[in-house]
């Protein structure tokens, strides 16, 4: 049996692909194992069968036999550790793929979501310019400083690992900022992620749920 993971069965992201099931959607599509999904609802996501999977009652979870993995990062660790292809064969760059995707997820995506739940959810508060552009300098810093790690290369080290995988999800949360603008090293390398064949089964996978949610069918 093939594992399970969950999703939104209406993506607030609106079929963006920013919903953190995209990360594992991506990995399994990587590494060729295929997968079922099950949809729940928002309801669904903070009822007790779903908690019994996933404690904050969250998306997503991932069942595999025994298994029960909750949290994004955790689970492509999981799958990039049994499956070739997203974790390099030599120690050392193994260690380090690890780390950067501790750096994605903790380092990176912190003062990125930061913003971007202001720039939703804050532009009628009287002290929403000031703090606009307190995060946006915080997320400058932070891409500074990953595009002068990133130079020339095309990946974070050496061959695509599943540190560039979690990198460009999250960095793709800045696609609507303007912010990757001002670092064309770091747009290009957001854009040689969305162009890879298992990115693009991905996404197109979590876009057609959101259709299918749109229309009815």
């Amino acid at each position: 049996m093939p594992p399970t993971i969950t999703a939104f069965e209406n993506s607030p992201d609106r079929g963006k692909g920013q919903a953190r099931d995209m990360r594992v959607r991506w990995a399994l599509e990587e590494v060729g194992q295929p997968y079922d999904v099950r949809l729940v609802s928002f309801a669904a996501m903070k009822a007790l069968a779903h908690l019994a999977l996933h404690p904050f009652g969250q998306i997503p979870t991932y069942e595999d036999g025994d298994l029960v993995l909750f949290e994004s990062g955790a689970i492509v660790l999981h799958i990039a550790e049994r499956h070739a292809g997203l974790l390099p064969e030599d120690t050392n760059a193994r260690s380090r793929a690890i780390a950067w995707m501790f750096a994605a997820l903790s380092t990176l995506e912190p003062p990125i979501v930061e913003l971007g739940m202001a720039m939703l959810f804050e532009r009628d508060r009287s002290w929403y310019a000031e703090r606009l552009l307190m995060l946006q300098d915080r997320v400058r810093i932070r891409l500074g400083e990953l595009s002068r790690h990133l130079g020339n290369a095309d990946w974070l080290d050496g061959t695509f690992s599943a540190g560039d995988l979690l990198m460009v999800t999250v960095l793709r949360r800045l696609n609507t900022s303007g912010l990757l603008d001002e670092f064309p090293d770091i747009a290009a390398y957001v854009a040689r992620g969305e162009a890879r064949p298992a990115f693009r089964r991905a996404f197109d996978a979590q876009l057609a749920v959101f259709t299918a949610a749109s229309t009815g069918r």
